[in-house]
């Protein structure tokens, strides 16, 4: 029984995304005390960008034919893919980059679908919680409406391919305070940062439930 947490912000310390995720994981680990949280933060330790390319074109070659290179990335594939198959709960803080999820998470994603047989469900039924961040904010009405090409590929992703139950745990204008252009938007972006701190709680005190079951 583990937990697998998987984090990618580029952030470090300042990380909302992460911040949020360390407060599910305070209350799950709160009601279940002792499960091994098994860690991967694609923002400070990325995956090489190249490996996916040398794990597809070895896919393709008897075991024999293919290169060190080609073992190694492969190799990488099936780790990736074994940890979420191992994974009895995650929680991914993924935030929105430039739109649409940042090249770590893409390549994790293409990595990891490299490394199972195509429609493998590898978070099938698995408590999952996605944390996702935006600096601004793109809802009805807003100007970056429609904007965001982050959370829907990652649903696609998540829990139609790898077949998650999944829970998302959403909060924007993380950047008010830091850009003086959204200044007007404070007292909007605190009450969405509460929401959002309390949305966390109640995922992680949801996601021990789950566990323990």
């Amino acid at each position: 029984m583990s937990v697998l947490r998987v984090d990618a912000s580029i952030q470090g310390d300042r990380s909302a995304s992460s911040a949020l995720a360390d407060r599910i994981l305070d209350e799950f680990a709160a009601a279940r005390p002792g499960v091994p949280v098994v860690r991967r933060h694609l923002g400070r330790d990325p995956l090489p960008a190249h490996a996916w390319e040398t794990a597809i074109s070895g896919s393709f070659l008897p075991e024999a034919d293919r290169t060190a290179a080609q073992r190694e990335a492969l190799a990488t594939a099936e780790g990736l893919a074994g940890e979420l198959r191992q994974a009895t709960s995650a929680v991914l803080a993924l935030p929105l980059y430039n739109f649409g999820v940042s090249q770590h998470v893409k390549t994790w994603i293409d990595l990891t679908l490299a490394g199972a047989p195509h429609g493998t469900r590898l978070l099938d039924g698995t408590p999952t919680v996605l944390v996702t961040t935006r600096g601004g904010a793109y809802g009805p009405g807003t100007p970056r409406e429609g904007w965001d090409h982050n959370i829907d590929y990652l649903r696609r992703i998540l829990a139609d391919i790898w077949g998650a139950d999944l829970t998302v745990v959403e909060r924007e204008f993380t950047l008010v305070g830091v850009n003086p252009a959204l200044d007007e938007f404070t007292e909007i972006a605190a009450i969405m940062h509460k929401t959002s701190e309390e949305a966390a709680a109640e995922a992680g005190r949801a996601l021990a439930a789950r566990h323990a079951a």
